[in-house]
């Protein structure tokens, strides 16, 4: 992957693909995470006497809707770079190629939503030449996007010279590194919904780490698959076969695969919910599991305490409703404090150490939920491929 030690950028136009896909609230950036995650890179290639032209998604609009503008973006992203953000009316035409040709070194403008553009999402050649011809020389440094064959992440990287941001390098450095050479005990913890969104996952860890420990809804499947009752809790019947195929393949691996021994339970999913701790697994007819017991919090967080590395993606439980928080909050505090390598995969974890204040706490958190695992399952990611 070509990186941006081997790209000549000093007074050449830089598009940089970032990933300020952020929430709003109010007509105002709720949550800047994701922006300042891009500020290393962009404040690297404007020491280097660039003029950048970013580009970024927001949202899923419907053609141009004006609540998914990109203008509350660029006035936070100015007030943290600390410089002026110019913002485009568009994202290609002649107006917007105008603004980027004008473009003196140090100077930033900001593209408008790349997905008002239908030509983003299909990869159009007419859009990837718009956008190419806005530039130079072309960055991608957002991780998040990484995993999409799309106009802005994969078709300009064929146009222009290009290489990896330095968030984009760090990340696919980081998550091949728990693959390739990480400290052991390898420790992988698993939450979440879905068992088939993240089966793949499970079946690759299966190889390399020592332990997995499941959490959140999509325990159930694998009790059902056990042939215990779960009540009314959220089970995937599509997941019930894969982690049937996960269990026996754990039985003759080298990874502990472990499930929770104890459960919270509530009558329905609210934050006002009757709550019942269940010593056991086996839930009753009209109750729900939303969160691991403490005998199973301090269980894992024991084996996180003791691992070299720990991968962790998806929360243990309903930890959105306060009553049934602790084990989230449990797991988020375990490998806030492990001693090891800790990277935490982005999504619902991510928003986990942001609630409970330790998002600075571990060595790394990814911005891309779903380009991590697409990663680590051993895909190849169009977006990093193109800078190959």
């Amino acid at each position: 992957m070509r990186t941006l030690d081997g790209l000549d950028v000093e007074g050449k136009r830089v598009l940089l693909r970032v990933d300020l896909n952020v929430p709003l609230r109010g007509g105002a950036v709720a949550d800047d995470t994701r922006i300042r995650a891009a500020l290393p890179t962009l404040r690297e290639l404007l020491a280097r006497r660039a003029a950048l032209v970013l580009v970024s998604h927001l949202g899923r609009p419907k053609d141009r809707d004006p609540e998914l503008s990109m203008a509350p973006v660029a006035t936070r992203l100015a007030e943290l770079l600390g410089t002026p953000v110019q913002l485009a009316p568009g994202v290609v035409g002649d107006d917007v190629a105008a603004m980027a040709h004008a473009l003196a070194p140090g100077q930033v403008l900001l593209l408008e939503n790349v997905r008002y553009e239908p030509g983003e999402t299909q990869n159009d050649p007419a859009l990837v030449d718009g956008l190419a011809a806005l530039a130079d020389v072309y960055v991608n440094d957002a991780f998040g996007a990484a995993h999409r064959a799309h106009a802005s992440t994969e078709g300009v990287a064929r146009r222009l010279p290009h290489a990896a941001g330095r968030l984009l390098e760090r990340e696919v450095t980081t998550l091949n590194g728990i693959l390739e050479t990480p400290a052991k005990p390898l420790v992988a913890v698993v939450g979440g919904a879905k068992v088939t969104d993240k089966i793949a996952v499970i079946d690759r860890f299966l190889d390399v780490a020592d332990a997995i420990l499941i959490g959140g809804a999509m325990c159930f499947p694998f009790f059902k698959a056990q042939g215990h009752p779960v009540g009314a809790s959220l089970c995937e019947e599509a997941g019930i076969e894969p982690a049937r195929r996960a269990l026996a393949a754990a039985a003759t691996s080298g990874c502990r695969l472990e499930l929770p021994s104890d459960l919270v339970l509530g009558d329905r999913f609210a934050a006002d919910a009757q709550r019942r701790e269940l010593d056991g697994i086996d839930v009753p007819d009209g109750w729900m599991g939303l969160d691991v017991g403490a005998r199973t919090a301090a269980r894992y967080a024991r084996e996180i305490a003791g691992a070299g590395t720990i991968f962790w993606n998806g929360p243990m439980g309903a930890f959105e409703l306060e009553p049934f928080a602790d084990g989230t909050r449990a797991v988020a505090e375990a490998v806030a404090q492990a001693p090891g390598v800790t990277v935490v995969g982005g999504g619902d974890s991510a928003a986990a150490l942001q609630q409970f204040g330790l998002a600075e706490e571990v060595t790394h958190l990814s911005t891309g939920g779903g380009a991590s695992l697409e990663l680590l399952e051993g895909k190849r990611l169009p977006g990093v491929e193109a800078l190959s």
